[in-house]
Parts: structure tokens; C-alpha cells; sequence
């Protein structure tokens, strides 16, 4: 038996922005905490809404680290209880949105942090309580806006998943507009991610055919646009297209990841160099693909037909090849890992709640393997 949920208001259109109100209101939010990143923080984007929920008196939290962290949670925590907040809204990438899921968290359950990641046993411990969150991405490459977890880092450096239906945001505000700005280098590695998502979940071996559905359009629509958005960041119909599969992608999270987020999780955990969640599944991909290969060949056959790659090229060649067009690097040496890390990230990635949804079966071995592969 499969148990199926796509449990959440999304709305998504060209100027849905200016529904923020609206949305603050129908979900009784008095006081909202805004949750976002430095950069953000100086925007025309936040500006805007802010603007439009000014009569609410927003309280800002722009702290978010590139890869949140217990340590930022603990401080919105703070912010949030201080100011007696009752909601949050998470403006940005995956990460702002991921934090404000810990905080929404953290904000409404004794702590600490730890006890709720899924690995832990935390899944049950995670109640209705939670904080309503309305997600506004300015990314088009996470899903976060509608996804049910969470990614922190916790103070001694790992990197966990905190899995709840009661963390997926009460609403998704997704406006394509928001994302014109976004810089070429992040538009490559979003979208990456988004893609990344896709082909994960669709090679997942649980059963849930919407979510196989679901990931196909995605797969098919960011491997369709991605290079547009890339080339023309102006472009309104490729920053649609974008922002719809990344939403794709976070629906069909559903069926669970695989050896790519296994091993890019412990590697966004390091402490000492600051690495790109996007980026790093765009690097790995390939590996794992070949990898995976004998154990979901049909599938695959499935997402190179519905991508529209030639029929003499696979699937994990497409995506080396599409990497080197997008500027995106090849290696792990080349972004600062050294070989003295890998110990601790093979131990973490075979730790990782995502090893238990790869298509073939997963020792600590393979992963010796699959990160020498991209070293």
C-alpha cells in the first residue's frame, strides 16, 4: 500500500508577490517574522514585501547562513520569541526556507534541535504545533517551498534531515519575477538542483506514480529551459518554466533522494570551506548515475526519452556535458575538498536518511568508491 499527501496552497503566477497580504491574513498571522539572507536584506525584493505587510509591523531576521546551521536557527528562535511573533515568512533559496522550518520548529517544540532529525527518531516527536510559514522562493532549484524537510547543520558539524508532513509551509508564494535578478552562477546551480531532484525521486524504487509523473514533467521541463535561463536571465517564459520545475522537484520528494544527496549533505556540513548544495549534486550526478545504471535501466531509458536526449547518449554523459556548458566544476579537489575530508563524509553519507531510497543498495564501500569517482 501507498500512502500518498500533496498537502499544500501554492500559488504561482507572474506578480503573485502582491498577494502577500492577503495570504498573512488568511492565515491569522498577527506578527510575522521575515527570515532571509544578508544579500536579500538589501534588495528591491524585500523591499516590496515589506512594503505590502507593513501594517503587520514585520520583525527581520537576515542572518541566514549559505547552508543553515543550528546555531542561526537558535538565533531567529530568539528574534522570534522576543518580538512574539506567530509566523514566519522565509524569503529566498532553500536555504532561508529550510531555516525558517527549523525555527518554525525550534519556535514551538522544547529543544534541543537534535532530537527531532529523522535519523534520530525525531519524525513522530514533530506535532501540529509547528509555526505557519508562507514560503516566497527567489531560487528556482530546492522545492523547499513545499518540500516536508528540513536540512541543518548542528553545532558539531553534522549535517541532518528533519523530515515532518508538518513542516511543508502552510503556503508557497511562487513568483517567477522574483528570480530576473539572480545571478548566471546560481542560475546554473539551482537549476541543476531542481533537475537533480527530479531524476532522484523518479529512480527512487518506492512506489508513488503522481510523484514519478510529477518528476518526469520537471526533468523534462528543466532540461528544456535551463540553458535559456542561463544564457538570458531576462527571459520570463524560461524563468517560469525554471521556477515550476523546481516546485516539481520538491513535490516529488515524496519518494525520497538517493546517493547524490547522501553524499552532497555531509559535504555542505564542512565547516571549513562553504559549498554550494546545487553545485555539488550537479557534480556528483554523473557518478552515481553510471553508477546506478544495471539497477534502473528502464527508468532511465524513460528520463532520456522524455528529456530529448539522442538516443546514442546517456543520461549521465547529457549531464556531464551539460555541467561543462553551464561553467559548473567537475571535481570535489577543485572546490576545496581534500582527500584528509573524505573519511568523514563516506561515514555521512552512508549514514544519510537519503542512502535508504538509492536504487541499488548502498555499503560504506560504494560510497569509498563514488567519492574517489569525483574527488
Amino acid at each position: 500500500m501507498a500512502t500518498i499527501n500533496y498537502l499544500t496552497r501554492i500559488e504561482f503566477d507572474f506578480g503573485a508577490y502582491k498577494l502577500l497580504p492577503d495570504l498573512v491574513r488568511d492565515l491569522s498571522i498577527q506578527k510575522p517574522l521575515i527570515v532571509t539572507d544578508s544579500y536579500l536584506a538589501e534588495s528591491e525584493i524585500l523591499r516590496k514585501l515589506i512594503e505590502l505587510i507593513q501594517d503587520a509591523n514585520p520583525v527581520l531576521f537576515a542572518d541566514t547562513p549559505q547552508n543553515p546551521t543550528e546555531e542561526a536557527v537558535e538565533s531567529a528562535v530568539k528574534i522570534y520569541q522576543e518580538n512574539r511573533c506567530d509566523g514566519i515568512i522565509a524569503v529566498g533559496g532553500g536555504s532561508s526556507i529550510d531555516l525558517a522550518k527549523g525555527a518554525a520548529l525550534l519556535a514551538t517544540h522544547n529543544g534541543p534541535l537534535e532530537q527531532y532529525a529523522v535519523i534520530l527518531g525525531g519524525l513522530n516527536k514533530i506535532t501540529p504545533k509547528v509555526a505557519p510559514i508562507i514560503a516566497v522562493p527567489t531560487t528556482a532549484g530546492t522545492g523547499s517551498e513545499v518540500g516536508r524537510g528540513a536540512l541543518i547543520t548542528l553545532n558539531d558539524g553534522r549535517k541532518l534531515g528533519f523530515i515532518s508532513p508538518y513542516l511543508i509551509p502552510k503556503i508557497a508564494l511562487c513568483d517567477p519575477l522574483l528570480s530576473i535578478t539572480l545571478p548566471q552562477r546560481l542560475t546554473a546551480a539551482t537549476g541543476m538542483d531542481a533537475l537533480t531532484h527530479c531524476i532522484e525521486t523518479f529512480l527512487s524504487p518506492r512506489v508513488n506514480p503522481p510523484a514519478d509523473a510529477i518528476a518526469l514533467d520537471g526533468a523534462q521541463r528543466a532540461a528544456k529551459w535551463i540553458e535559456t535561463a542561463f544564457r538570458d536571465g531576462n527571459n520570463q517564459e524560461a524563468r517560469w518554466n525554471m521556477m515550476m520545475a523546481s516546485l516539481q522537484g520538491g513535490l516529488t520528494f515524496q519518494k525520497g533522494l538517493g546517493a547524490v544527496h547522501s553524499m552532497s549533505h555531509p559535504l555542505g556540513g564542512l565547516k571549513n570551506i562553504t559549498l554550494h548544495h546545487g553545485t555539488l549534486n550537479a557534480l556528483i550526478l554523473p557518478a552515481v548515475l553510471r553508477f546506478n545504471r544495471e539497477y534502473c535501466k528502464e527508468k532511465l531509458q524513460i528520463l532520456e526519452q522524455h528529456m530529448g536526449i539522442a538516443s546514442e547518449m546517456k543520461l549521465e554523459e547529457y549531464i556531464a556535458d551539460l555541467n561543462l556548458r553551464l561553467g559548473l566544476p567537475i571535481s570535489l579537489s577543485s572546490l576545496g575538498v581534500t582527500r584528509e575530508m573524505l573519511p568523514q563524509m563516506i561515514e555521512g553519507a552512508f549514514n544519510d536518511h537519503s542512502t535508504a531510497t538509492n536504487p541499488r543498495p548502498l555499503d560504506k564501500e560504494d560510497f569509498v568508491y563514488l567519492f574517489n569517482q569525483v574527488f
